[in-house]
């Protein structure tokens, strides 16, 4: 097909119909009819001669061929639009922008607060809509769906753009109560019951096991190298959590250090050095490059690491 022949202004529909998968939801988006939006689809499927969006018992599924199309009119877009974005034109103060961010507990714990108290003197109409890592795939990330994820990463693609907020060690929190607490060492705290509390990367966890304490993390992958392992009793994915079930005297939650310096203002709890090891780990934020060139996103950004550096600097 010749490009002069074709009307790129039908882009814009196409990438709204691949992110939506549904015709009237897509005319919503656009503000315009849903015949519109319809005829537009027609079209759309004669330009690139292929169905693009088939129904199904689902609803509307793309086709291989509109999967392949959907990065790449994404780009096409994002890149179009700096054409016409001046640098400046960004306004926090009078922006109704919603970001999506994937963070952590973790990241809600200690750094999201800061945030949020930033954004209300400074852009009080933008809003944060905050998502799990369960609710967010590498795809999300890519294609631009979500803004950014902050988060401890095992891995990251290399095509996603990221930078180290700070680097956290571990703390051990437990009852004052707790019969080892008097003499905490390796040989104590492998006696002890355990509490586990993680939920790093992208996209839904599962069940833990164990009996397979290798894949559990920082803490245990320690243990290993030692030769030893601990006797964990309760699995959560919440940093809240630890400090409620460390009432108990008999339970040890080993967790990052900032949360555990939150969480320790309970005067019945108390925080201990781990009697062994644990490399420290990185908090991240990482971005797709669809959006990298975004002046609201780079605001947002720059805000976030700024946020970082002053609760660092007041350690």
């Amino acid at each position: 097909m010749n490009i002069a022949s074709a009307d790129l202004n039908l882009l814009k529909y196409l990438d709204v119909l691949l992110r939506e998968q549904n015709v009237t939801r897509a005319a919503e988006q656009l503000g315009i009819t849903q015949p519109a939006m319809s005829n537009s689809l027609k079209r759309l499927r004669e330009m690139f001669g292929d169905p693009l969006l088939i129904r199904t018992s689902e609803g509307m599924t793309a086709t291989e061929r509109a999967q392949e199309l959907r990065p790449l009119v994404r780009q096409i877009l994002a890149q179009a639009e700096q054409l016409f974005v001046p640098e400046d034109i960004f306004r926090p103060e009078a922006s109704r922008r919603v970001f999506r961010i994937m963070t952590s507990d973790y990241a809600e714990a200690t750094l999201v607060p800061h945030i949020v108290r930033r954004l209300r003197a400074e852009a009080p109409d933008v809003v944060l809509d905050f998502l799990t890592p369960s609710d967010v795939s590498y795809q999300d990330m890519e294609q631009g769906r979500v803004d950014m994820a902050v988060n401890r990463f095992n891995e990251m693609p290399g095509s996603f753009h990221q930078v180290n907020l700070w680097k956290d060690s571990f703390s051990c929190l437990l009852n004052r109560d707790n019969p080892i607490a008097m003499d905490f060492n390796l040989e104590s705290y492998l006696s002890a019951q355990h509490i586990w509390v993680s939920k790093t990367g992208f996209g839904v966890g599962f069940g833990m096991n164990p009996e397979k304490l290798g894949g559990l993390g920082w803490i245990d992958h320690a243990l290993e190298l030692l030769g030893k392992s601990r006797k964990i009793s309760i699995f959560t994915r919440h940093y809240q959590m630890p400090a409620l079930l460390a009432m108990n005297n008999d339970l040890v939650a080993t967790l990052p250090s900032r949360v555990a310096k939150m969480q320790a203002q309970n005067p019945r709890l108390l925080i201990k050095q781990p009697p062994f090891d644990i490399p420290e780990f990185e908090l991240k934020m990482a971005w797709s490059s669809l959006l990298h060139h975004n002046v609201a996103h780079r605001w947002l950004r720059r805000l976030i690491q700024e946020e970082a550096e002053s609760i660092l600097s007041q350690e």
